[in-house]
């Protein structure tokens, strides 16, 4: 059951922002190792108390327990790898350039760069990943890497488990000697409203709906003193399948977009929910037989369920749109819907059309001239992923393809499928708006870090008074580029 949404009070939202902004400091200067250390102790605490949290987010989510349990491994692995990126220490992004009067551009003076933390970061938590997208998630994780205090905006589909999560995580940063307030959590539609407006707020991370991601960017925008907002706003995450692939391979694609389109009830950020396929090529129909008598199974909660019935109801009401599987009146426990339309028609209401359901729904375009492939691709708007399913041998047409989808998506895909997003070093989860508010970035893997740092030059600075990483000796070991030439620690 749901725990009812009590606001946090003025009084404690106060404090809970001043504690963040005192512990800034404190968090920026601490060594990497140190800063390693406490989200070592946070990965282990949570797995400590992964018993706990499961069965709350069973109760307030629906999640079966396998799923749960996966992503808090996930989301303990995560703060692990940052940790190791700390280690490392390349992050820093540290360049050394020694005063030199023969530089070719005239005399040089002495020049140090390094990336130093924006400050306070303020996080929302999203509903459909209660561990690896909430409390102590990707953005929570990153920017406390990068050494960045945190403030949470709790979910309102899951309180309970985001107040537990949030007390295991203070303890143990507490426990990891982490200075205090570097964590805390409030609850409350306005009070998020009120953190990214507080100019003690320096960036915002935002994982959840395109209207909500949207006013809070907004909002960021709007200030005296802009911050970065890096939020996930949303994504249909097109799939084309080219006329070779759907010839050679139709069976594997329909049942591959099934399993992909129907994980965790499609409440996935990267779920399929538009795909290309040839008229006459048999995959329609294929995709119909694969997606008929499937079990529905629960939403998240009843908000959600209401969201995507209200999305069902209004593509399946279009005059350009057929049933193809599934049925949009939404049960209970809903199953995958599919919906059917011509390229012709959908071209003349894309913008109608390609919209996120946000659950198991997906629509269906059938194109006449594989050339209609790459139009379609070159129209539509950025996008968290987009999928090839080809062949090697379609040379042109793929090559084509890849080309403008890796203008339109942060991550392209070849005969595979966008949901399971890895967390690792070169993964890309981002995009052109309207999927997120910062093509340039990455929410998961380890250039996440990356979003809540900024670059300082010093400038003929004496050695004892720069930063440790920007000093001769190197007191931090980390590596650097001096006088561009790369050094390993």
């Amino acid at each position: 059951m749901n725990e009812p949404t009590v606001p946090t009070s003025d009084a404690e939202l106060e404090q809970t922002v001043a504690a963040a902004a005192a512990a800034a400091e404190q968090a920026a200067t601490a060594t990497p190792a140190a800063r390693a250390g406490w989200l070592a102790s946070v990965a282990e605490a949570l797995t400590t108390a992964a018993d706990a949290l499961v069965q709350v987010a069973q109760e307030e989510t629906h999640l079966p327990e396998p799923r749960l349990r996966g992503e808090l491994v996930r989301t303990t692995f995560q703060l692990g790898l940052f940790a190791d990126v700390l280690r490392e220490g390349s992050y820093l992004g540290v360049r050394i350039d020694h005063a030199d009067p023969e530089w070719g551009m005239g005399p040089r003076p002495d020049l140090r760069r390094m990336l130093r933390p924006l400050g306070p970061v303020a996080v929302w938590s999203a509903g459909n990943f209660p561990f690896a997208f909430s409390v102590a998630g990707g953005d929570t994780a990153s920017a406390l890497a990068a050494g960045c205090p945190v403030v949470v905006k709790a979910h309102p589909g899951h309180l309970r488990l985001s107040r537990l999560t949030s007390q295991v995580v203070t303890d143990a940063l507490r426990a990891a000697g982490a200075p205090d307030g570097l964590f805390g959590l409030v609850v409350g539609t306005e009070n998020g409203r009120r953190l990214v407006s507080d100019p003690r707020i320096k960036a915002g991370a935002f994982t959840g709906s395109l209207a909500g991601g949207r006013a809070l960017f907004d909002l960021a925008a709007a200030r005296p003193d802009p911050i970065p907002f890096f939020g996930e706003l949303g994504s249909v995450n097109p799939v084309f399948v080219t006329p070779g692939a759907a010839e050679h391979r139709a069976r594997e694609i329909a049942d591959g977009f099934v399993g992909s389109a129907t994980l965790g009830v499609g409440q996935f950020c990267t779920k399929p929910g538009l795909v290309f396929v040839p008229s006459g090529s048999g995959l329609t129909e294929r995709l119909a037989e694969a997606a008929t008598g499937l079990p529905g199974a629960p939403m998240l909660n009843e908000r959600t369920h209401e969201g995507f019935a209200t999305a069902v109801g209004e593509l399946a009401a279009r005059p350009e749109v057929a049933v193809l599987a599934g049925s949009p009146d939404v049960a209970a426990e809903p199953a995958l819907t599919l919906f059917a339309t011509t390229y012709d028609q959908h071209a003349r209401a894309r913008e109608q059309l390609e919209v996120e359901c946000f659950g198991p729904a997906a629509l269906i375009v059938s194109y006449d001239d594989p050339g209609q492939l790459v139009e379609a691709a070159a129209a539509i708007d950025g996008q968290l992923t987009a999928t090839v399913q080809g062949t090697e041998t379609e040379t042109g047409l793929v090559g084509s393809l890849l080309d403008v989808l890796a203008d339109r998506a942060g991550r392209v895909l070849w005969n595979g499928w966008p949901t399971g997003v890895s967390v690792t070093h070169a993964m890309e989860h981002g995009g052109p708006y309207p999927a997120t508010t910062a093509a340039s970035t990455t929410s998961v893997g380890t250039a996440a870090v990356e979003r809540f740092l900024r670059p300082v030059s010093f400038q003929s600075v004496p050695d004892g008074l720069l930063p440790p990483p920007l000093r001769e000796a190197n007191p931090w070991d980390v590596p650097r580029r001096v006088d561009g030439i790369l050094e390993h620690s």
